[in-house]
């Protein structure tokens, strides 16, 4: 009889052998670790969301590029402080450059004669100066029309143009670089000369777009 039989248990209940039963241990630790795991998980996720709550309510962030219609540069950037570059300056022809025929299309007697000595004295060729030929003779009901050869410099029209508020453009057949300015019936005067220098400068100068609101 083994040392491990007790007393008056023998036969089938009689223990034999070098290994014994043993109890198995609960799965404390596991539970124990997943359990902490899911508790950084969900102070993770919790100060996430606290962060983006934050930036809607104070606007940063991408919503505001959206807003503003384009991708803002980085604070740290040069080019976040740096001012817009302006733009490059255009090359326009000047008014000694541009012969004007100044031509009356209205009743008004003397009319493109005395345009036509202001627009000299602006510092523009003037060139032919009287009465409008008979296609276009009482027919403008406008400020006037600016008349070329479809190879004119478009810039001529523009510097032209700064002189006349509400002028229409027309080309013709015509070979030279001359442009004929026909009075309309609705031209009181040539614009002040002061705006007319500031549209000057503006052409040669134009503004460069503004940047995006960050």
């Amino acid at each position: 009889m083994s040392m491990l039989t007790p007393p008056g248990m023998g036969g089938k209940y009689r223990v034999t052998g070098a290994a014994y039963p043993r109890l198995s241990r609960r799965p404390r630790r596991r539970r124990i670790v997943f359990a902490v795991l899911g508790a950084v998980l969900g102070i993770s996720l919790l100060g996430y969301g606290s962060l983006q709550l934050i930036q809607v309510f104070r606007g940063d962030g991408d919503g505001r590029r959206a807003a503003a219609g384009g991708k803002c540069p980085d604070k740290g950037s040069g080019a976040a402080s740096a001012a817009p570059a302006n733009a490059p300056a255009v090359v326009l022809p000047q008014p000694a450059d541009i012969t004007v025929n100044v031509y009356n299309a209205t009743p008004r007697a003397g009319l493109a004669k005395a345009v036509g000595d202001e627009l000299k004295a602006r510092g523009f060729t003037v060139g032919q100066v009287g009465n409008a030929p008979a296609d276009f003779d009482k027919k403008v009901p406008g400020t006037g029309i600016l008349l070329g050869s479809p190879k004119t410099d478009k810039a001529a029209y523009s510097v032209l143009g700064t002189q006349l508020a509400g002028d229409t453009l027309q080309s013709d057949a015509r070979e030279g670089a001359d442009i004929d300015l026909i009075l309309g019936d609705a031209f009181t005067e040539l614009s002040p000369k002061a705006t007319a220098d500031q549209e000057l400068a503006l052409l040669a100068n134009p503004k460069p777009a503004a940047a995006p609101a960050c």
